[in-house]
Order: structure tokens, then C-alpha cells, then sequence
């Protein structure tokens, strides 16, 4: 993770899009300056960077499943449940499958675990449009090789 780049996924796992499914990796920094107020003396990943986490991992799958022509952009969080505390250090293996694609919008399930335990959960919504500029998309296709992004994964 890149925190100070909100760069949060570290390497694409896998991903199946006939399954419409995306698995991930990210590593917690063990040192942050984030982790100097979210807490003195008991550093925790804020449970809105473990949002944006799945959101990163989700949107992923779906510039695959659009063929890396259009850019999801996170339209909504819903029943998102932080069930436990992610500290410094930790591997995390985020997964994300789609739950309903259409009219521009697609709706994401995903979940966040660390040692097979999971550490939370939401439904995310995305609205996708074209790349509003040739450098964000030239951009992504450099953070897609960086992280793993398998070309041939573009349907």
C-alpha cells in the first residue's frame, strides 16, 4: 500500500471475468504517519481506507470487464460492517465479485480478510464512463502493470 498516493492495492491475485470475480493483495504499511493520530499507542487502519480498499478492488474487475475503455468512479457504500481491527503489518486479501451490472452502473459485493478471518464487508455501487482523459487512463495502465493486471483479463 501507498497510502499517501491512496494507492491501496498492492497486486492483482486473480481474476476471472466470466466469473466476474477479482482477488487481491494488499500489505498494511507497518509505519504511517496516518497511524500517528488513528491512535497514539494503538495504530489502526481507518475503516474508511478498508472502504476504499474494496472500492480499489472492485474497480479493478470492472475497468476488466469494460475493457479498460470506461472508469468506474464509487457512487454509493452501502451495508458496509467493520468487524474487527486491521493494524500495521498486516497482508490483506480483498475480494470482489459483481452483484448487478446496467445502465452505467454496477454494484459490487466485497470483503476484506486477513489470516482466512474476515475484517469487513460492503456493497458498493459505481458509475462508469469513459476516461475523461488520455493521462488518467495512461496513468491506470501504469498502475496496472505495476500491480499485475492481466491484459488478457480485458474481456
Amino acid at each position: 500500500m501507498q497510502l499517501e498516493y491512496f494507492q491501496l492495492v498492492d497486486r492483482i491475485l486473480a481474476i476471472d471475468p466470466d466469473a466476474r470475480k477479482i482477488t487481491v493483495e494488499a500489505q498494511v504499511p507497518q509505519h504511517n504517519t496516518i497511524f500517528e493520530g488513528h491512535f497514539p499507542g494503538h495504530p489502526l487502519m481507518p475503516g474508511v481506507l478498508l472502504i476504499e480498499t474494496m472500492a480499489q478492488t472492485s474497480g479493478w474487475l470492472l475497468i476488466s470487464l469494460l475493457n479498460f475503455e470506461r472508469m468506474p468512479f464509487l457512487a454509493a457504500v452501502k451495508e458496509a460492517k467493520m468487524r474487527t481491527f486491521v493494524t500495521p503489518g498486516q497482508t490483506l486479501t480483498v475480494e470482489a465479485a459483481i452483484a448487478h451490472d446496467g445502465s452505467g452502473f454496477a454494484v459490487t459485493d466485497a470483503r476484506i480478510s486477513t489470516g482466512g478471518k474476515m475484517v469487513c464487508n460492503a456493497t458498493l455501487t459505481f458509475r462508469h464512463v469513459p476516461f475523461p482523459n488520455p493521462d488518467l487512463r495512461g496513468h491506470m495502465e501504469t498502475v496496472a502493470k505495476r500491480i499485475g493486471y492481466p491484459r488478457q483479463a480485458a474481456t
